[in-house]
């Protein structure tokens, strides 16, 4: 019998199932997926550590949470540093000295903010009314022109965000892109965080170290009315359920669905040592149909684990859609009218006083990774006090 079931071995089910067996219960992990590790699952083909649901790099200012993770893998140091196609044109992201020299051929940091002063002028202009007064930016393409100016909107925003979303930037809100990292340096490093990398064998390596010695069943859909019924036989009389999965979908969508975008892949085993040479370009023109281009053996610099060249190499174009039932649900729609749905999912979950809904689908909230492990870390603190 057992004290707890955690339902999904993503990162969230694998933290709070580690820290409840550390404390001494005793923990069934179920996933209805054939294979541990959630939406970070790596798996090794051609000799490369294949991220199977998008790109997954790890980086965190959580001392708490790097040392936590450090326990069961070491990382590489592989930082985060992707580039913009435009068009065939190639520029350096997050927008810094290296972007605003391909741009507009300026060359020291004091060009550069002049050009973009100069284009967040002209932005603002366009909405200075008659008395002088200055409407604030009323949707993304507004906003985006204030912070970067119209040239960089145009070639590394527009095409991008709008296949991102499915919408026009002019529909979409201006509060998506309120901040924009802007460089005025030659920094490149996307994330700028103190502590980043990727695990050494991959996430499903690490996961797998994580629920070591954690009694663990796979393909078993908990939402499964007679599956739930015999998992729950086995649960003690005040154990409870951790539940990692879509929460509506726990309610059997009785107050309406949640809305989610969602991506498809194409992969591609190709028999050339190099086809990009960076682990991500985006495509930001919108005429590209995917939005990037993921090389996954760039995450662990073309080596395998004996440190030896990979002769093959395997790209995953993405192609961002809207969710429908059936595909996997990936970034929530966090606007008003889904904020406000899952506010009375949330009061349903509240009254199950056997369940603890937690993680990316369970609390209808885009999370980093290390703001998964902090938030699991937190909550099974809270429920072991």
């Amino acid at each position: 019998m057992y004290d707890y079931i955690v339902v999904g071995s993503g990162l969230y089910g694998a933290t709070f199932a580690r820290e409840l067996t550390n404390a001494g219960k005793k923990v069934l992990v179920i996933d209805k997926r054939g294979n541990i590790a959630g939406n970070i699952y790596t798996e090794k083909q051609e000799g490369i550590n294949v991220h199977k649901y998008g790109a997954h790099i790890f980086h965190t200012n959580n001392k708490k949470v790097w040392d936590y993770l450090n326990q069961f893998i070491d990382f590489n140091r592989f930082t985060n540093s992707p580039v913009a196609n435009f068009k065939g044109e190639l520029y350096s992201l997050p927008f810094n000295m290296y972007t605003f020299n391909k741009m507009w051929g300026v060359v020291t940091p004091e060009e550069a903010k002049a050009k973009i002063e100069e284009q967040r002028a002209e932005g603002e202009k366009a909405r200075t009314n008659p008395d002088g007064s200055v409407n604030p930016p009323a949707n993304l393409e507004e906003q985006a022109i204030s912070l970067v100016g119209k040239d960089i909107y145009e070639k590394l925003i527009k095409g991008y965000t709008m296949k991102q979303w499915g919408r026009a930037c002019t529909e979409l809100p201006a509060f998506i892109i309120k901040r924009l990292p802007v460089r005025l340096t030659f920094d490149n490093n996307y994330f700028n965080a103190l502590y980043q990398g990727i695990p050494m064998g991959g996430y499903t390596q690490m996961v797998a170290n994580m629920l070591e010695g954690i009694d663990v069943r796979l393909n078993l859909d908990y939402l499964d009315e007679a599956t739930k019924k015999s998992l729950l036989a086995e649960l003690k009389e005040d154990g409870k359920v951790v539940y990692t999965g879509p929460i509506d979908a726990y309610f059997n969508y009785k107050l309406g669905t949640l809305e989610y975008r969602s991506v498809r892949f194409e992969n591609e085993t190709l028999d050339i040592p190099n086809f990009q040479g960076n682990a991500a370009v985006n495509y930001t023109d919108s005429e590209t149909p995917w939005t990037r281009i993921i090389e996954h053996k760039w995450f662990e610099f073309g080596k395998d684990e004996n440190g030896d060249d990979i002769p093959k190499t395997i790209i995953s174009k993405e192609y961002s859609s809207e969710w429908k039932p059936g595909d996997e649900p990936y970034y929530p729609v966090n606007d008003a009218k889904n904020s406000k749905l899952y506010e009375s999912y949330k009061e349903l979950a509240d009254k199950e006083s056997n369940v603890i809904f937690g993680g990316r689908l369970g609390e209808y909230k885009y999370y980093d990774m290390d703001a998964v492990v902090a938030s699991a870390l937190d909550r099974v603190e809270k429920e072991l006090a």
